[in-house]
This record gives C-alpha cells, sequence and structure tokens, in this order.
C-alpha cells in the first residue's frame, strides 16, 4: 500500500455539524492521513453537508457539483447524505462515498473501502451514535473557543423541523464524559466553552429520567475555563433549578439563547409548540427578574402558514415589549417531509420577506440601545482575529455568541486567543469599539 492519500474536508452547515467535521479530522489524522485544507491538492473532499431548510441544502449542493466539475473524488457525509441517500450517488457519479449523521466515526474505515474500489453507503437508518471525550479531534474554530456537544438528537416533533428525522432521539452524554472533555479543552487554552445540543434544556432526560443541565452546570463550573455560554434553552426548561445554577456558577454567562418562533398560541399550536405559548411572557419576566444582567437572544420564523397581519403584529408587540438583545428572523421553509409542508394557507415569498424586514427593522434600535449601554462600561474580551493591515484587534465580549451576534473592535496590544480587559468607547447597531485597559 503505497502513501495515503490526501483528504479535505469542506463543512455546511451548523456547529453540530462542525464537531462531527472536526471528529472526522481527528480520526483520519490519527489513522495517518495528509488533511489539506486545500481542496484543489486533495484526493478526497468530504463534503459535511446540511439539509435543514431548502437554502443550505442548495449551498450544499452548489458545493457538490463545483467539486464534481472539478473531477474530485467526493465523500457526502451530514444531514444531506442521511436525508437523500441513493439519490445523490445517481445524481452524483462523482460522489464515491455516502456517510450518515451518526455514522461519521466510521470515516477511517470508510476511505479505505473507497480505496480498494467499493463505493460505500455507511448509513445508520436510526442515528444513534454520539461521540465522547475520548474520539479524537481536530478543532477548526479560534484557538480561544470550542464548542462541547452535551447530546445529540431531539424528541420534540415541531411541525416545521426535520431535525429528528436527520439525526435520531435525544441521547445525552454522561456529566463524567463532558466534563472530561471540558477538562481537556481547558488544557489546550480554551477560554469559551460553547454547549451545544438540539434543545440543551432537556440535557439528561433520555440518562437520568429528568433533565439535568443545572447539575450539569455546576460540575462544568469546576473547570478552569472563563466562560461557559449555553445554545438553544427552551424557555419551558429554564427551570428556577438552572436559573440558580446559572447565577452561582461564576463561568456561566448570563447568556441565554432561547428559540422562540413565534409568540402567539395559534402559531405555536400549528407549529406543534402548544406548550409554549401559555409561558412565553412569564417565562422572559421571571429570566430578567432572576438574572437582571442576563443578555437574551431568540429567533423567529415569520411567514408561517396561516400566519395573518394580527399574528404578526402580535409577535411585533412581542418583540417590542421584551426588547431582546439579539433577534435573528428567518422566514418559513417549507420541508417535505415536515407536517408544515402539508399546512394550508402557505403565504407568498414576498409577504414573508417584508414581514422579515420589518421585524429587523423593530428590532435595529433596541440592539443598537443595548449595545450603547454598554459605552464607558469596562468589559472582558476573547481576542480572535487580528487585521494584519491595520493592526487592529477583533474579539467578542460575553454578550456576543460567534457567528450569531456582534464583535468588539479593540485599539491596542493583545495576544491572539486571550482575554483582555477593554473599555468600550463606541457602539452601533451590531458592534462594539473600544481600547485595551491599561492595568494599574
Amino acid at each position: 500500500m503505497g502513501n495515503k492519500p490526501t483528504i479535505a474536508i469542506s463543512h455546511l452547515g451548523c456547529e453540530k455539524n462542525r464537531i462531527d467535521s472536526e471528529h472526522m479530522l481527528g480520526l483520519l489524522t490519527e489513522a495517518g492521513y495528509q488533511v489539506d485544507s486545500n481542496e484543489e491538492l486533495a484526493d478526497y473532499v468530504i463534503v459535511n453537508t446540511c439539509s435543514f431548510i431548502q437554502e443550505a441544502r442548495q449551498e450544499s449542493v452548489r458545493t457538490l457539483v463545483e467539486l464534481a466539475e472539478a473531477n474530485k473524488k467526493i465523500i457526502i457525509s451530514g444531514c444531506m447524505a442521511q436525508h437523500f441517500q441513493e439519490q445523490l450517488l445517481e445524481e452524483l457519479p462523482e460522489a464515491v462515498a455516502l456517510v450518515g449523521t451518526g455514522d461519521y466515526q466510521k470515516i477511517v474505515n470508510v476511505i479505505e473501502r473507497v480505496e480498494s474500489g467499493e463505493k460505500v453507503k455507511e448509513i445508520s437508518a436510526q442515528p444513534t451514535y454520539i461521540a465522547d471525550e475520548n474520539t479524537p479531534r481536530y478543532r477548526t474554530t479560534t484557538e480561544g473557543v470550542a464548542y462541547l456537544r452535551i447530546a445529540e438528537g431531539c424528541d420534540y416533533r415541531c411541525s416545521f423541523c426535520i431535525i429528528p428525522h436527520l439525526r435520531g432521539k435525544q441521547r445525552s452524554r454522561t456529566i463524567e464524559s463532558i466534563v472530561a472533555e471540558a477538562q481537556q479543552l481547558a488544557a489546550q487554552g480554551v477560554k469559551e466553552l460553547i454547549l451545544i445540543s438540539q434543545i440543551s434544556t432537556n440535557y439528561g432526560l433520555d440518562l437520568y429520567g429528568k433533565p439535568a443541565l443545572a447539575k450539569l452546570l455546576r460540575e462544568l463550573g469546576k473547570v478552569k475555563v472563563p466562560w461557559i455560554r449555553i445554545h438553544y434553552a427552551y424557555p419551558t426548561g429554564i427551570t428556577p433549578e438552572v436559573m440558580a445554577a446559572m447565577i452561582e456558577t461564576p463561568n456561566v454567562l448570563p447568556y441565554l439563547d432561547l428559540p422562540l418562533q413565534h409568540s402567539h398560541p395559534e402559531i405555536l399550536k400549528g407549529m406543534n409548540r402548544p406548550w409554549q405559548g401559555q409561558v412565553n411572557d412569564a417565562i422572559i419576566d421571571r429570566i430578567k427578574e432572576a438574572i437582571p444582567e442576563a443578555v437574551l437572544r431568540t429567533t423567529f420564523i415569520v411567514g408561517f402558514p396561516g400566519e395573518t397581519d394580527a399574528h404578526f403584529a402580535h409577535l411585533q408587540r412581542f418583540v417590542q415589549r421584551h426588547e431582546f438583545d439579539h433577534v435573528g428572523v428567518f422566514t418559513f421553509s417549507p420541508e417535505e417531509e415536515t407536517p408544515s409542508y402539508h399546512l394550508p394557507n402557505q403565504l407568498p415569498e414576498e409577504v414573508k420577506q417584508d414581514r422579515r424586514n420589518a421585524l429587523m427593522e423593530l428590532q435595529q434600535p433596541i440592539a443598537a440601545r443595548k449595545n450603547q449601554a454598554c459605552v464607558g462600561q469596562t468589559v472582558q474580551v476573547l481576542i480572535e482575529q487580528e487585521n494584519p493591515a491595520t493592526g487592529q484587534l477583533v474579539g467578542r465580549s460575553a454578550r456576543f455568541a460567534p457567528e450569531v451576534d456582534g464583535l468588539v473592535y479593540v485599539e491596542g496590544e493583545a495576544a491572539l486567543g486571550a482575554m483582555v480587559s477593554v473599555t468600550i468607547t463606541d457602539a452601533d447597531v451590531y458592534d462594539l469599539y473600544g481600547v485595551v485597559a491599561i492595568n494599574h
């Protein structure tokens, strides 16, 4: 057997997918494969695809087609492989293998089989795998940040969402396993751990018979890492226990990402989230009361089938009333395998876009005011990049999660991956500006 082939990974989709890519890179490197970030030089390109909504699939398909046109041997992994299976092999003869969302851990074996001339389809119908702290991993994020998966899959059946179909039922890692990985990452110099799963507030339900997020947070509090951030916290799961754990664990940031999706009970019912309509307002008020410094991020879907002007006006009032720090707005995307695809009263695309624009415009002055309130404060900033031309540093304060929120532009000296005190001097709608504070 001559030299091993070189392999590149083209990564698409969410941070859950990113962790899968990182494990594939780790496993391949450990097995002695050359991993190249340059797709042109690689013998194989693994495309880790996203299939969440149509737009994501189009991006995945574009990437696949470009690589096929460049005569690359393609391995399709991730959500689209899980979703379309044989269809992809028929339409893309350049694809030499398909790897499902619960099968990426077999990547070394897949490459060996492909090398011997086999067309490989490695897809578990019901994904059950979840990696642990012993699974090799090669991080692709900036050195100060790591995603830490606490669970995989989802047991909810929101009518617009295909995730359970693509990622299987919820399966949580043990607290011990997560803490062990957190310690490894802290030892590598990571300053911020971002806990992710499909529904972080349901963490542990399958393992321990009840949600265990509060207990997990307290255990992670013993790890020497300055910031722990929780993603995808469902409002009903933010119990008094979870809030107490957030308040009493100093390195758990008071940052909550609440995927609310809508405010109107009728639309929430159509989304198959009827439990949420009764609790939305009360829970947000409760969080603000318990954790006054809480930074709240949320996402909404506009243009859900049957959403009337009155429903949308309800959502606008909701956004005005609660003054979230960060709001993401998505237009409804009808997905064939989901119940909402078949609902009557689908809205025209332009109505969806108009509503998205209107909601974002409504949020802008709120976001600007929230940022403006930071001017004059001295805050901790994790430095992530440097503009080589200007020497200006770019990082994030605790109020900004990576990728989705704003940035802090910093004048002064600091090392990449370092946590430094920065005095905020200016703000705009999305970002903050500041100067490294001199410690006297």
